[in-house]
């Protein structure tokens, strides 16, 4: 057999080929069965060949031992980075089974065309090989998926606590800043400052129960989208944020709002994305500048827009910006998951978020909603 296969290799690597090509969405590039059949036909070769001395079981070292013992080899070695391979190209488990099988169907149909007679032995070894080979090259498939698959569970269980804290410090954080407001000018609770502060306790109650509510559903409820005013939408915004740019040395300028305009999403949701992007614009916005927010109708959507003075975006900022963790200022204090958060929020309700840089003063923020005719 090892004189079969070393004089019809070639031919035999083309048939591999032409039966990877065959199946949906495969193709059979060099690259691909670099650590597959190529390889693997050599170290059958050799293990034959070891097979005719005095010492057949020093093949072992090659192609490993039968019953499926796990044991140091070349087989094993090739294999595992196969299946390694398959698995960084998308492909699914059972085409590590298929590329060894095909190997074995094209021996089998080169061997009956041309006449070949193999000893019994022979075919022993040739399925020793080939267990070996698939039985390491899918071991080490399904162990690096569990590890893609663990980490990709991390990474999101670590966003999805970041976005909480940063939800929940945004909400404190404004209410830290009402009751310094209200004590430091001995205000009564029952005016605007005491209103800020009745929300922002209200909010960190509501983020708390959601969070409950996930955990009891599974992360499974469903987002409730309403239409709501526009006007009483960005007032409520602009009082805590006038807070925030206060404390930070700047301006926040709001511009009128049609009171006749309402918009459709979940209010919480579009709450928060707006309200991360007021903070963002008032951390870098240049002390002594404003931040402006305006909001108003454009056809059948609502624009909404947050401009700063920040001096304008860093080269290439706008394709890591909106990333999770990303973090393209020099003040690094935050989580970076501010303007993920303001994404997301706007695309659970049918929405887009664009930033626009002005080169030189600042950049401008634009999310995009559905417009209705009245408010709920």
């Amino acid at each position: 057999m090892h004189e079969f296969l070393a004089n019809n290799r070639a031919e035999l690597e083309r048939r591999c080929r032409e039966k990877v090509a065959q199946r949906p969405g495969r193709s059979a590039s060099s690259v691909q069965l670099e650590n597959g059949v190529p390889i693997f036909l050599d170290q059958l070769i050799r293990t034959l060949r070891i097979e005719q001395t005095p010492d057949p079981s020093a093949s072992h070292a090659i192609s490993g031992s039968a019953g499926g013992t796990s044991a140091l080899s070349e087989v094993g070695a090739s294999a595992t980075q196969h299946g390694k391979d398959l698995l960084d190209m998308g492909f699914a488990v059972d085409e590590v089974v298929h590329d060894y099988g095909d190997l074995c169907q094209a021996i089998t149909d080169l061997a009956v065309e041309r006449d070949a007679p193999f000893q019994i032995h022979e075919f022993r070894t040739l399925n020793r090989c080939l267990d070996n080979a698939i039985a390491d090259a899918v071991n080490e498939f399904s162990y690096q998926k569990e590890l893609v698959t663990a980490e990709k569970l991390a990474r999101e269980s670590k966003e999805r606590v970041g976005m909480f804290a940063h939800e929940l410090r945004n909400i404190l954080g404004t209410a830290a800043l009402a009751f310094s407001a209200a004590k430091a000018g001995s205000l009564s609770l029952s005016g605007a400052t005491g209103s800020i502060l009745e929300r922002s306790l209200a909010g960190l109650a509501r983020m708390i129960d959601d969070s409950l509510l996930d955990v009891r559903a599974g992360d499974q409820h469903a987002i409730v989208l309403h239409s709501f005013s526009l006007s009483l939408f960005v007032a409520e915004l602009a009082a805590a944020a006038h807070l925030a740019a206060a404390a930070k040395g700047c301006t926040l300028v709001v511009a009128p709002v049609d009171p006749l305009l309402a918009l459709s999403g979940n209010r919480e949701l579009l709450l928060s994305a707006v309200a991360n992007l007021l903070q963002n614009a008032i951390k870098f916005t240049q002390p002594g500048t404003e931040v402006r927010l305006s909001a108003y109708g454009a056809a059948n959507r609502i624009q909404i827009d947050v401009a700063d003075h920040c001096g304008g975006l860093p080269p290439n900022a706008e394709a890591t910006m909106f990333l999770p963790f990303a973090q393209n200022g020099a003040d690094r204090s935050g989580l970076g998951l501010g303007l993920t958060i303001a994404k997301q929020s706007v695309h659970a309700c049918h929405g887009t978020l664009q930033v626009r840089d002005v080169p030189g003063v600042g950049c401008v923020f634009t999310i995009s909603l559905p417009r209705q005719l009245v408010p709920d």
